[in-house]
């Protein structure tokens, strides 16, 4: 998608404005959760490896495994094992049922933006699954392999799932754009940049770099593009980011004039592929979901066949 010569120009002869716009679409920038969730499963695995002598237990071959000093508190069935299962259960399924809830429930529509509680799903998904490794001790049969291999399937779908719902233009409430508001955002951006005194010269420069960022009008990004096409481009992008440095601005129109820039780039790139992204979105759904009541009907037999035997109480 281009916006038309109409608009782009519409901006270019504009003065300076008294008030700019606050962003609606932040620019792409690295998550902290996978930071967050590194750190979590750091300490966790420290703790249970070092302290808990889990490194010498886990390499203890199964069959004499019970010998060893550390596997009355590290079976599955043992206090630190039974408490890592309850603590990876809580937070994958509570992650979850917090993410749906935070976007069906009209009651908790101010509680936060969509996009903070689907980190916390995402850091939730990543941790729980850990602690639930380490409290299988690494043991996978019967209906626990079952259970475990479901569970690598959801946390492998959701990172799929996570890179298109990136890939679909939102406001920072999460709220998914229409294609009219994102054709309204990047002209609003061409403006924000004209409105910083930025020269005439230079912006022309930055449309005409702009062209070969994107699909011709009327044409729109295949899947091998929108996988890959961020490969192909970040020389220009790199090549725009040094042609608005070399300006001769000030390093605080520099640093807003890229702000604004990427911000209008990384929307336009998304706005070329909002339909396939879409698609795609809605079949992961279909993908993903019957892994998700497969972990969570295996999850309830397991617990209960713990309960029944008498594991979940401590008393084998």
């Amino acid at each position: 998608m281009q916006e038309s010569s109409a608009i782009s120009h519409a901006g270019l002869g504009r003065g300076v404005s008294a008030v700019r716009p606050k962003p609606a679409v932040a620019p792409w920038r690295p998550s902290g959760v996978l930071v967050l969730a590194a750190i979590a499963a750091a300490a966790v695995l420290f703790i249970v490896l070092f302290p808990l002598g889990g490194l010498s237990y886990y390499q203890t071959p199964v069959r004499v495994r019970a010998y060893a000093p550390q596997h009355r508190d590290l079976r599955p069935s043992g206090p630190v094992g039974r408490a890592l299962g309850i603590a990876g259960a809580v937070l994958m399924f509570g992650g979850t049922a917090a993410y749906e809830a935070r976007k069906r429930m009209r009651v908790l529509s101010n509680a936060g933006s969509i996009k903070t509680w689907l980190e916390m799903h995402i850091l939730c998904g990543i941790v729980g699954p850990i602690l639930v490794t380490l409290h299988t001790s690494f043991k996978f049969n019967g209906i626990v392999s079952v259970a475990y291999w479901s569970m690598l399937s959801v946390v492998a779908s959701g990172f799929v799932g996570r890179y298109l719902y990136a890939k679909i233009p939102r406001t920072q409430r999460g709220v998914e754009m229409d294609r009219k508001a994102i054709e309204e955002r990047a002209a609003e951006l061409r403006r924000t940049l004209s409105d910083m005194t930025v020269p005439v010269k230079l912006l022309l420069r930055i449309e005409e770099m702009e062209k070969d960022l994107l699909p011709r009008e009327g044409e729109s990004y295949g899947l091998a593009s929108m996988l890959f096409g961020g490969f192909a481009v970040r020389k220009k992008i790199r090549a725009i980011e040094r042609t608005i440095r070399s300006a001769g601005l000030t390093r605080q129109l520099i640093r807003e004039a890229l702000h604004a820039e990427g911000e209008r780039i990384n929307l336009l790139r998304r706005a070329a592929s909002l339909d396939l992204s879409r698609r795609l979105f809605a079949m992961w759904h279909v993908f993903h979901m019957p892994f998700v009541w497969i972990l969570a009907t295996v999850f309830v037999l397991h617990v209960g066949v713990a309960f029944y035997f008498g594991y979940a109480v401590g008393g084998r």
